[in-house]
């Protein structure tokens, strides 16, 4: 009971308002106390000017009353304070919308900090103490707060569900048990409890140990992830270790045949020079010797030619005999190196399966097709979606020919849908080796490969075919060709036709675009690594029904 009048006393003196011991408090004509702050406060912020009423009875006042200090009040607060009355319960401790309220607390309810079962009601700390002291309240059942207890009440008999009908499978009172269920099968709520209780443990059991078989089996992927990250790290740095041999064996294999090759040369050379300084010297004493008998064949004086004639007629022995032996060729080097070569290749090229791993694509790049004929080995029918086609582009012939209009086709809406320039992408992904030919009609037209994820939605310019990373494109246009990647333009020199032919490798990022008439000639090729599927993709760009079309190979 002393606690209770505490309890009282603290809420006596507390400010309605501020919900906090009165300070300089003051009070007003229908005998409601505030703190002298808070009322002011309250009636400066009003918008009922010159009314002012109590925030506690709305009792009305007109003029605004004259606010004077309560002495006695004041005094009586600061007394009370001194033997030991503190302040109102914090904020926090009061209980709010979604909190469970105390059933006893009278005014503001302070929040429940246990519920019974019994009683079915919920008490704050200070009402609940009877619960823990009285004996009469030992057996009731205390829970965390709830705000469930009303469902714990027959609806039909207000009274405490303590049953449980097994027929019908419900909670139940005792007057339900021999009245709407009677007869059926009925235990206490608590012994239905029990059973349930064993249910759920059993199934928490199943639960642990699946967590447990399941945790054990994550353990196991994360041994194998590390096994085959470590596997993977050292195929790697071995690989490399032995192609870096290999790189090296070749190399110092290829100096060694050039300072072999360099060595004979200059062997060669000198032979070849010294025979060629001895003819030389004799061409010199051949002129030499003709000059002198020239001379002498035109001198007049007789006697003098015929004293001179025997000495100079005389000639030294020819060198005309010096046989010119075939010299050293290096062919049979260069035979030799391809014979090595084609060796090595074919040895990767019908070996390399030995190297290869399972499920992984360590493929090395095939030779390119030459001819058209093997170029059709590899066709494809492309067929063009109509979900990404821009509003402009009329589709035709099975979605293989693509029409640039004046007028907006009736397109639904679709996210794919190109909106920012009349472009349009192919229904499928291009994988492996693909090879297709696009005929045009009109003056220009972008043959081009994208990624699927290429801008769609109005914007600047690179979300055209060419002008971004995400696609390649072959300009097509009256006077020749250009090939655009990424905003770049290059310049491609071929004969004008009005087929090209595109030519797929994606594994082995081969890209290869080709003029297609009588002869097959490449424009341009693409050697890059392609990381995400590719689509085919055409974009016209000149009205009056300039059009592209796929063609059917056979």
């Amino acid at each position: 009971m002393a606690q209770k009048g505490v309890q009282l006393n603290r809420e006596t003196f507390c400010c309605s308002i501020c919900l906090d011991l009165l300070k300089d408090p003051v009070t007003i004509p229908c005998g409601h106390s505030y703190c002298m702050d808070c009322i002011k406060g309250h009636w400066d912020g009003g918008d009922q000017k010159p009314v002012y009423s109590c925030p506690q009875c709305r009792k009305t006042f007109r003029p605004r009353p004259v606010l004077l200090k309560s002495t006695m009040l004041a005094e009586l607060v600061e007394e009370l304070k001194k033997t030991g009355l503190q302040a109102a319960p914090a904020a926090h401790c009061y209980a709010g919308p979604e909190d469970v309220a105390c059933d006893f607390c009278s005014g503001r309810k302070l929040k429940a900090f246990k519920s019974c079962l019994q009683c079915l009601a919920s008490y704050c700390e200070e009402h609940l103490q009877p619960h823990y002291e009285s004996p009469t309240f030992k057996k009731h059942k205390l829970v965390e707060p709830s705000k469930k207890l009303q469902e714990n009440i027959c609806s039909r008999h207000d009274e405490v569900m303590k049953m449980f009908c097994l027929t019908d499978r419900q909670s139940i009172c005792y007057l339900c048990s021999v009245e709407e269920h009677k007869g059926h099968d009925t235990v206490s709520a608590a012994a239905e409890r029990s059973e349930r209780q064993k249910e759920l443990e059993v199934i928490r059991l199943n639960i642990q140990q699946r967590i447990q078989d399941r945790e054990k089996d994550v353990k196991l992927l994360q041994q194998e992830l590390e096994a085959i990250n470590h596997s993977a790290d050292k195929a790697v740095k071995d690989s490399e270790k032995m192609f870096t041999e290999m790189i090296r064996l070749m190399e110092k294999r290829s100096s060694e045949v050039k300072q072999q090759v360099r060595s004979q040369q200059e062997t060669e050379v000198t032979g070849v020079k010294e025979v060629e300084e001895k003819l030389q010297q004799e061409i010199r004493e051949l002129k030499r010797k003709d000059a002198e008998l020239k001379k002498l064949s035109h001198t007049e004086d007789h006697n003098q030619f015929l004293h001179s004639y025997p000495s100079l007629s005389a000639l030294s022995p020819s060198t005309s005999s010096i046989q010119i032996r075939p010299r050293c060729r290096f062919d049979h080097v260069t035979a030799a190196v391809s014979r090595v070569r084609d060796i090595l290749q074919d040895v990767l090229r019908d070996k390399w399966t030995d190297v290869s791993l399972t499920e992984v694509d360590v493929s090395l790049p095939t030779a390119e097709p030459k001819t058209r004929a093997e170029f059709l080995q590899y066709s494809c029918e492309i067929i063009l979606d109509p979900n990404t086609a821009h509003r402009l582009l009329l589709l035709s012939e099975g979605n293989r020919k693509v029409t640039l209009t004046s007028q907006q086709q009736s397109y639904s809406h679709h996210p794919d849908r190109f909106t920012a320039w009349p472009q349009v992408l192919s229904r499928e992904s291009l994988n492996g080796r693909c090879y297709w030919e696009v005929e045009r009609r009109g003056r220009g037209v972008y043959v081009a490969v994208s990624y699927n994820d290429i801008r769609r939605a109005e914007g600047p310019e690179d979300s055209s075919f060419g002008y971004n990373n995400k696609s390649w494109a072959l300009n097509c246009y009256k006077c020749g060709y250009s090939f655009l990647y990424n905003k770049v333009e290059t310049r491609v020199s071929g004969p004008r036709s009005t087929r090209v032919g595109v030519y797929l490798d994606h594994s082995a990022g081969i890209l290869s675009f080709y003029s297609v008439s009588e002869n097959m000639t490449l424009l341009h090729r693409v050697q890059t690594t392609f990381t995400q599927p590719l689509y085919a993709g055409i974009r016209p760009y000149h009205f009056d029904g300039h059009s592209a079309e796929f063609c059917e190979l056979k």
